[in-house]
């Protein structure tokens, strides 16, 4: 997981320049999607995804998980272990032995569970 001094050395930044103010779960929202998309920018018309060593795509990482980090101090969430309840979820929506043996069970589950067909 991220460090507490990374997610420390976000706090400080954020709190340094005044921004907490800014920082509402609806602003942190936007921010990460906006950021996402920068993100997908890196992949958009490329055959394959763009090398890592030219720091582009890092840094938009970066931008996204900064970001998260911001929205769970917001929020007042730790993201150990809102990471983990939903591992947990997903582990009994998504069998592994049955992901595994029926590749197509996925979809099917993940359909069933929005009420949809496909």
């Amino acid at each position: 997981m991220i460090s507490e001094s990374t997610i420390q050395a976000v706090r400080d930044f954020s709190a340094q320049r005044d921004w907490d103010r800014f920082h509402t779960p609806e602003n942190l929202a936007k921010s990460i999607i906006i950021e996402g998309a920068e993100l997908l920018e890196c992949y958009q018309w490329t055959p394959q995804a763009p090398a890592l060593d030219s720091g582009h795509v890092q840094e938009e990482l970066a931008d996204v998980l900064t970001y998260c980090i911001m929205m769970a101090d917001s929020l007042g969430v730790d993201m150990d272990e809102i990471i983990l309840a939903k591992l947990e979820k997903t582990k009994r929506k998504y069998p592994a032995e049955l992901m595994r043996e029926d590749p197509q069970a996925a979809q099917e589950r993940h359909w069933a569970a929005r009420g949809e067909r496909i």
